[in-house]
């Protein structure tokens, strides 16, 4: 090779290595001039265009830091970006064909930034930004120097509110109609108002280009939100209020809800309409706000209003229609007026439901308070489910993983979703720290670590395994699992017990646990800490022999085989025949004995009345909602399902003080949303019904109906190869059965000690 032609190769090379296919050719846009981070920042974008035909697709991605909802001539086509971390920063893609038209066509997007008083669940910059691209389409909409951009005081964030607990979800916010670009969403010019040339930001990049940081940019995963209308409470509307007056109004929509608020208003030049956000009132004879406590959540005489609040102020102008940037919950709403020179009529009061799109498969008969229960507990999944899995919608809107494993099953066992338990255990994977455990919740602005939940994770793994065909899929996510339990091994001491394990290691709400932790020992030691890390050893173990490293299953299997025998012997007590929660033998409870049974401690002989002592002796530490899912399944696997329904006076009292969703734990309590609560959705179709998956992907099936004291009982759940429908009518000791099974799913029948193989689509009759 001659030196000219060397000297071209090399020069083209260098060319190649410096073009990266991964930059997008649209340009991350903002503002030339931004107030200070610390405060909510708004500022509407928008460019307009001539098409002379409209397109059968036009795709366009977007994106923003923090949030944006983007219109097209005028309809609102996109809301996002679906929250996650900057080193995960999603898009969306959007056809926005449907919408466009010939002639002049209309792109707006108003984008805002939290700044430092985000919401915990909220990740990004403090800088505003937007990003619009053609996906294949014509590029006229790519954001760069020629979009418009004004920055507003339309919007603001609102802190005068008090609350009980901890509050970590979306501020208050304020709405000012006289600061309001009335008609830019379309090609209006909003006249009054100072547009300026949007700024040019920095290059988008995908995740994983080279020498790129900031925003990393990955497709979306999950589906935009649900969104539909739905009664914002009842009241007798239009409502003129007279100039100089203040007055207020209480409205009860009958149950909880997640909705954007609209407001429609003419007139009342200078009025403000205050808005306040309850799940519940409370009593007013309260020492102080942490000690605030819940009436029955019907009774409204004489109580206290306390929560989120908005506030928008009046222009004058006629059908103003105003919102929210993001939605509230509640189930009662306190409306206070004060208008100044003008009267204010209030035309519309309006709600925009919003929650992921779960799509119920499941079905239910088992009487009508059974039936109510399953109904509660599907609402409280729904409004606990958004862009990720929330613990509550109201005060939180963070996915923690030990609650998110609940949902997750809660997902699979009703819906055909498998995206958001997917997305969840992704983001599980993206929260992990280098010492090798997940953070406790994730997305999250402020780093916390549960180092319990870090095992919960793996349980969502295992989980999904057993009830979805995800070998492939979760066979990256094995790593991850071998990380975190190399952490633990790291406080295994030479006994086979863990010392006490760092950060918060949440068990349950229970009376007799230090905020939420299990009772240690003197030296550390805590059955507790030990049985869940055994129970992840045994999950890790069988998907590592399935489709991992079968060296490596075998040594988790071994490993908790050696910790299994060192708790018999640090933990029983033989005259008891419990175990303990400490070396000490001085504390015993629920959740120690329920796992000792899943964790497989125990001989079978052993777990059936070490399960018999943990229902009926109530001198245990007494597990609250969450961790009732455990000792529910503790009683499932000896065969003791027939008393689930013995086991339901917790939900029993919370339907007579008039909730409509299940709590985070019994009275008193701050959240009345909490999805941990929920896991009867599942026991009702896993014990009541009896359907449990028997193999991974939910290849077989094993049916061990427990009716308890009903006669009859019936119902159905998706199946990934279609659905599973049984019917079962209890005579006596005779069971009759109607069965029907996805075409080539086996299934096996137990009842009184008998099994009986099923195909199909078949009618038993099983006498003991």
């Amino acid at each position: 090779m001659n030196m000219k032609k060397s000297v071209f190769v090399l020069f083209s090379l260098c060319l190649a290595l410096s073009c990266d296919a991964s930059v997008w050719p649209a340009v991350w846009i903002g503002c030339h001039a931004e107030k200070s981070g610390a405060d909510l920042r708004v500022a509407y974008f928008r460019k307009s265009a001539q098409l002379n035909t409209v397109p059968d697709a036009h795709l366009i991605r977007v994106s923003a830091d923090n949030r944006y909802k983007l219109f097209v001539n005028g309809v609102l086509v996109s809301l996002g970006p679906a929250r996650s971390d900057l080193s995960n920063w999603n898009y969306e893609t959007v056809d926005i064909a449907p919408v466009l038209r010939q002639g002049k066509n209309a792109l707006a997007a108003v984008v805002w930034n939290y700044g430092e008083k985000r919401p915990m669940a909220q990740m990004g910059t403090n800088e505003i930004a937007l990003l619009v691209c053609a996906d294949g389409a014509d590029p006229v909409f790519n954001t760069d120097w020629n979009w418009q951009v004004l920055t507003g005081e339309s919007y603001s964030s609102l802190d005068d509110f008090v609350l009980p607990g901890y509050y970590a979800a979306e501020r208050g916010g304020g709405v000012d109609a006289n600061n309001y670009p009335w008609g830019w969403q379309t090609e209006q010019e909003a006249p009054g108002f100072d547009w300026k040339q949007a700024r040019n930001l920095d290059a988008a990049a995908d995740k994983g280009t080279r020498d790129r940081g900031g925003r990393l940019l990955v497709p979306r995963s999950i589906p935009q939100m649900e969104m539909r209308e739905v009664s914002a409470g009842d009241i007798n509307l239009p409502l003129t209020v007279a100039p100089h007056t203040r007055t207020s109004g209480l409205i009860d929509r009958d149950s909880l809800t997640n909705a954007y608020l609209h407001l429609t208003t003419s007139g009342g030049k200078g009025a403000s309409v205050e808005v306040c956000y309850a799940e519940a009132l409370f009593n007013p004879d309260m020492p102080d706000i942490w000690h605030a406590t819940k009436p029955h959540r019907d009774e409204t005489t004489g109580k206290v209003m306390m929560g989120v609040k908005d506030q928008f102020l009046m222009d004058g102008g006629t059908h103003r229609q105003t919102t929210t940037l993001w939605w509230r919950t509640w189930r009662y709403l306190e409306l206070t007026v004060e208008t100044a020179d003008e009267a204010l009529t209030i035309e519309c009061l309006g709600a925009t439901f919003t929650a992921y799109p779960l799509k119920k498969e499941s079905h239910l008969r088992a009487g009508r308070e059974l039936e109510q229960m399953e109904k509660i507990g599907w609402r409280t999944a729904r409004l606990c489910a958004n862009e990720t899995y929330m613990d509550c919608p109201y005060y939180e809107q963070l996915q923690y993983f030990g609650d998110a494993r609940i949902q997750a099953m809660l997902t699979l066992y009703n819906t055909r979703d498998t995206l958001l338990p997917r997305h969840a255990i992704e983001q599980g994977r993206m929260s992990m720290t280098a010492d090798g455990l997940t953070q406790s919740r994730y997305p999250s602005a402020s780093p916390q670590m549960i180092s319990s939940y870090s095992l919960s994770w793996i349980g969502m793994l295992y989980d999904y395994w057993m009830m979805r065909d995800g070998h492939q899929w979760l066979r990256q996510y094995l790593p991850a699992a071998r990380h975190i339990i190399g952490c633990y091994e790291e406080y295994l001491r030479t006994d086979k017990s863990l010392a006490r394990m760092p950060h918060w290691f949440f068990a349950d709400w229970a009376m007799g646990f230090d905020y939420g932790e299990p009772n240690y020992g003197q030296d550390g030691s805590s059955a507790y800490q030990n049985l869940v890390f055994v129970m992840a050893l045994r999950e890790q173990a069988a998907m590592e022999k399935a489709f991992g490293l079968e060296v490596l299953g075998n040594y988790y299997h071994d490993l908790a085989r050696q910790i299994t025998a060192a708790i018999k012997v640090k933990y029983w007590n033989s005259a008891r025949g419990l175990l303990a929660d400490t070396p000490e033998h001085d504390v015993y409870s629920q959740h120690v004995n329920a796992l000792a049974i899943l964790a497989e401690v125990l001989e079978e002989h052993e777990a059936q009345e070490v399960c018999r002592k943990m229902l009926d002796d109530t001198t245990l530490i007494q597990a609250t909602f969450y961790f009732r899912y455990f000792v529910q399944q503790a009683m499932d696997k000896v065969g003791m399902a027939n008393r689930l329904l013995d086991t339901l006076q917790p939900w029993r009292d919370q339907l007579a003080i008039g909730l409509t969703t299940w709590a985070e734990k019994p009275e008193p309590l701050p959240s009345d949303c909490h999805a941990w609560s929920a896991h009867l959705n599942i026991e009702f179709y896993r014990m009541l019904l009896g359907i449990h998956s028997a193999a991974p992907g939910f290849a077989k099936v094993r049916l061990t109906p427990a009716l308890g004291h009903l006669s009859e009982a019936s119902g159905s759940i998706p199946h990934p190869l279609g659905s599973i429908s049984v019917a079962y009518l209890k005579t006596g000791q005779t069971l009759h059965a109607r069965i029907v099974l996805p075409e080539g799913v086996h299934a096996t029948l137990e009842w009184k000690g008998q099994c009986v193989e099923v195909e199909h689509s078949q009618e038993l009759v099983i006498a003991e």
